[in-house]
Parts: structure tokens; sequence; C-alpha cells
């Protein structure tokens, strides 16, 4: 996959203000910790989440995105009638039906001409909705294309610690729901256009994708299915075995992106992945033998923030100034299901 015509004009992203620790979510889960022998700091110890956010109660996805979008379109400072797209590529959204790009779609007052739709694929949603307005500008149907995702984790962590206190203790248990413990809430938008549209030059140069789905059922989430728990979601992750087949496509997608774009791992300036925890990460950049020191890390303070995850780190990193013209950038996406996305830009 490659994209010759395609910017990275604007990465914007928003968080919360409200900030929750580790420890006092381990805190509500005393009773279970008690009975397990188990000792409140454990997220952390583990995963070196320390701190995650949450927005205001009552906060939309729909509502977080459109505020990042705002703030992609207008460090644009693009027409908004150039734009011709708006996916939102969050796994939380406002309702089954309709979709929640359309209510940002009408929240930022963007044309009627333009495509509007979610795209729903885990941690992946954001970079897959990147590379649908890419190929689209690519093909010359729009010049500019609205990505934006936000994740709200606030009723997957109150569902799981319910559902946790509710039952039977058991370690099994406790070990399928804490990835859960470790998610955080966040905000992130994109504006790609047209190069000969494009301010910045940061261009989108391509990548390669790959599929484990074999693989599925190593992380699910839906609602919790019990008597009268509508409202309560749940997630079971069987984090080892997904951090190792994870990394082992990681290796496969990556070696195929290198020779899409000509790259080897000393061409690459910087790296921004997906943000699960410490040990993931470690394992994760050993395995592609990339030095950890190119990454720019965001789960000890934000936690995993899904689809936001990686787009956030971009953002971040960028409004830090760590990314300098002409620097060579990996992005490296990695979702349940098992499905791997990795993209280049050129900064």
């Amino acid at each position: 996959m490659i994209f010759q015509k395609v910017c990275l004009e604007t990465i914007a992203h928003v968080l919360p203000d409200r900030i929750v620790r580790s420890d006092e979510l381990e805190q509500r889960l005393a009773p279970v910790y008690e009975r397990l022998g188990r000792s409140v700091g454990r997220v952390e110890l583990m995963t070196g989440v320390r701190e995650r956010r949450f927005w205001a109660p009552g906060t939309t996805p729909s509502q977080a995105a459109s505020l990042a979008g705002a703030r992609a379109i207008e460090a644009a400072d693009v027409d908004r009638g150039a734009i011709g797209c708006v996916v939102n590529g969050s796994v939380s959204r406002d309702f089954l039906e309709p979709s929640t790009a359309s209510l940002v779609h009408h929240n930022l007052d963007l044309p009627p001409s333009a495509l509007v739709f979610d795209v729903t694929n885990a941690c992946l949603g954001f970079l897959n909705g990147m590379v649908i307005v890419g190929n689209m500008i690519e093909l010359g149907q729009i010049r500019a294309g609205l990505v934006v995702c936000a994740e709200c984790a606030e009723s997957l962590i109150d569902s799981t610690i319910k559902l946790l206190l509710r039952g039977e203790p058991s370690n099994r248990r406790l070990k399928l729901a804490f990835a859960s413990l470790t998610i955080g809430s966040g905000a992130a938008a994109a504006v790609l256009t047209h190069v000969s549209h494009s301010r910045t030059q940061h261009r989108l140069l391509g990548g390669a994708f790959k599929a484990a789905s074999e693989h599925y059922r190593l992380c699910e989430g839906g609602p919790a299915g019990t008597q009268n728990d509508d409202q309560l979601l749940t997630m079971q992750t069987h984090a080892e075995e997904l951090k190792i087949e994870g990394c082992k496509l990681a290796r496969t997608t990556w070696n195929e992106t290198c020779q899409e774009l000509g790259w080897s791992n000393r061409d690459v300036d910087r790296v921004f992945c997906h943000q699960v925890g410490e040990a993931h990460r470690r394992f994760l950049f050993h395995t592609l033998d990339l030095p950890i020191s190119k990454d720019f890390e965001t789960f000890s303070f934000l936690g995993n923030t899904g689809s936001a995850s990686l787009p956030l780190g971009l953002a971040l990193g960028a409004g830090e100034g760590i990314l300098a013209p002409g620097q060579t950038t990996a992005l490296l996406g990695i979702g349940s299901g098992i499905n791997c996305l990795m993209l280049g830009l050129r900064w």
C-alpha cells in the first residue's frame, strides 16, 4: 500500500480533566483482593499504568470527538466545504444507530456532500479511517477528509468492578478482567489532504496490514449478559496470549511495511504505537528489533485509550516538538481480532 498524494495535515487531541489513579480503582475491589490475598498496587506494578482520565459525567463520544475534530480543522485552516469524508473510528459510540460520525458531522457543520460513517475495529479504527480517507484522496474522489475517535472508559471500568464484586472471587476471573482496569478516556482527530492543498507537507507514505483472525477470542467485549444488567459491559482478555500472538503478527506486518516503503530499522526516527502497558511495549520493541528510546510512551498517565491511543500519542508528541521536518515516523497499530496495521509518515 503506497500513497503518493496524501498528507496528514493536522493531528489534534482532547483529554478529560478528571484524573483517576489505579490505586483508587483497586481500593474499590478491596473485598476481592482480600479474599485472593492480593494487595493494592498490582495494576501499576504489572502494567505501568499509574493513572488514566475520565470525561465529565454525561459526556458522549460524539461530543468529545467533535471537540477534537474542531481543533484539527482549525489547525489545518482548511475550507470545511472541502471535507469530503468524515470517519469515526471509536470503539465507544453514542448509539448502535445512527453512526457517531453523523453527530460529529452535524456538530461541526460539515458539508452535506461528505461521505459519513463509522469504522469499528477495536484499537485500529482510527488507522483504518486514515487508510480509507487516504485512498479516497489518492483516487481523486475528495480533496480532504476528517478522521475522529473518542473513547469513554468509565462505564467499562465501573461495570468490571461491579461484576467482580458480585461474583465469587477467583484468580481466573480477576486475570481475565485485569486489562479492563487499565483503560482510559481521550479523543483525537486528524485532517488529511491532497498534497497540492497541504501547508504542512506531512506525507502519509503507506504501509501494510495483516490479520490473524484465528485468535479473535483472545479479547472479547460487550454487554455483560446477566439478568437485570442491560447497562453493564464486560471485556475478557487473555493478556499474555494476546501479547505473544499480537507481537508475532506485528513482526510479519513490520517486515512487509519496511519492504513496501523501502525502509530498514535504521531509517526510522520516531515510533508511535498502540499503548497497552510496559510489558507489551518492551516485548513489541524487542520483537521488532527497534530501540525502545524511539517510542513516545503515554500509557503510564493515560492508560490504554483504545482507538485513540496511537493518535493521542502522535498529537502529544507533535505538540511537544519531538518531530522535526523530514523525520521518518512509524505508526504501529495492533488490535484484538487479531489485526495489525502499520503506516509510515515523513514529517
